[in-house]
């Protein structure tokens, strides 16, 4: 089973991708029960966001995209066409018996057939409703689309990522996830609020806001000093070394964040005459020439392979770690430790690896996983038991496309 920390919370999910259904996995993961709302026949777009698709059980492939299972476990699958009038009426009976509502429908959307806040607190003034748009609620662009990528670009985040001569993205979704952490935040706050007065509340998310607000250092350093914040490709902001450095073989990531583990570090790598040069002797001063250390510091990393100085600076407790591509990753015994790879069994492949929660509870474990659930899976179900729908209602319901 999922932690029982929200046991008790309902959410009905609007959402489609991957920011909003992200913070509903998030909830599911923590006990919620999460009613997915997906458009009859089609489905959440990303779906069909492969190849990759899961396999089947007999080695072939189904019609379900990892990508659509990377945000939608531990969910109920709910057919309902929100277009239609009949649609619009069982999602507000839907809304009524929730705790919570996600959507991430374009900027006044849903006000088009009366899902929108406004008209569902009339209903139910103790509901949660989030709102997670690419702009906001407000503002000139508050009308526009857009994806991940775009708001890496306009957040700034691009701006300092990458080479000297390249702005580039991160390559996962980054904006797109962050985004759905300060989501799933926001909806746990809110609902403390709900519990501690009685009312819900609207919240008003923007994946450009929280591209922008995730630049964090980097943009408190240019609010204060007004400098641009320069590219350094793999290397960091903080102490010096924060970087890769290529070994004799394969490279490394170093952080010696503090006079400390640089003296650590020279130690290691028995250049302790680098702490009685005064350009390299405190961590203020490494910044300062970082031109001038970081040469030094590679033509000192190119002299061993990447183990032996991994073994060495464990020796003397500086921080450092491989460069691991996806098959060393799951290899790592720190990782299978730690149990990150799971497999959960799934109706249309069989036993499906996935990625566990990261959280770790002592009293509220999330000891189980339910796969992303088949389009539709629970429509029956849920249609019946909380918004009131007869079998016979149902079929008629299923004939005139509505579910």
């Amino acid at each position: 089973m999922p932690s029982t920390a929200l046991a008790g919370i309902r959410v009905l999910d609007l959402s489609r991708i991957l920011a909003a259904p992200l913070a509903t996995q998030m909830l599911a993961d923590l006990g919620a029960e999460v009613i997915k709302i997906e458009r009859p026949g089609s489905g959440d777009d990303s779906r069909t966001y492969g190849p990759p698709f899961a396999p089947g059980p007999e080695g072939d492939r189904t019609d379900t995209a990892a990508f659509y299972l990377s945000c939608n476990r531990n969910k109920r699958s709910v057919t309902v066409n929100h277009a239609s009038t009949e649609g619009q009426e069982l999602i507000r009976a839907l809304a009524a018996r929730s705790d919570v509502l996600v959507e991430n429908f374009r900027t006044g959307t849903l006000a088009k057939y009366g899902l929108d806040h406004e008209s569902l607190r009339a209903l139910n003034p103790r509901l949660v409703y989030l709102s997670v748009t690419g702009f906001g609620q407000t503002g000139p662009y508050a009308d526009r689309p857009g994806y991940d990528g775009i708001f890496q670009a306009m957040s700034g985040m691009m701006s300092v990522s990458g080479h000297p001569e390249e702005p580039m993205k991160v390559g996962v979704s980054m904006i797109d996830i962050l985004t759905g952490l300060y989501a799933s935040t926001a909806v746990l706050a809110a609902l403390r609020h709900r519990d501690a007065t009685g009312e819900g509340q609207f919240i008003d998310l923007s994946l450009l806001d929280c591209g922008l607000a995730s630049l964090s250092h980097f943009a408190m350093n240019y609010l204060v000093s007004g400098e641009v914040p320069q590219r350094r490709g793999n290397g960091g902001y903080g102490g010096i070394p924060s970087q890769a450095f290529p070994c004799k073989d394969r490279p490394i990531f170093l952080v010696a964040g503090n006079d400390k583990q640089f003296a650590a570090f020279c130690a290691a790598a028995d250049r302790t005459d680098l702490l009685q040069d005064e350009r390299f002797a405190t961590t203020s001063a490494r910044i300062a020439h970082r031109e001038e250390i970081l040469p030094v510091l590679e033509a000192i990393l190119r002299t061993r392979t990447r183990d032996e100085w991994l073994t060495v600076l464990d020796a003397h407790d500086v921080p450092a770690g491989p460069y691991n591509e996806m098959p060393e990753v799951f290899a790592d015994p720190q990782i299978q430790h730690r149990g990150m790879l799971i497999e959960v069994e799934d109706p249309a492949s069989g036993q499906l690896p996935m990625l566990a929660n990261p959280i770790r509870f002592t009293a509220t474990p999330v000891e189980g996983y339910a796969p992303a659930p088949a389009l539709g899976e629970h429509t029956a179900e849920v249609l019946t038991s909380l918004a009131g729908v007869t079998q016979r209602q149902l079929a008629a319901l299923r004939d005139r496309g509505v579910v």
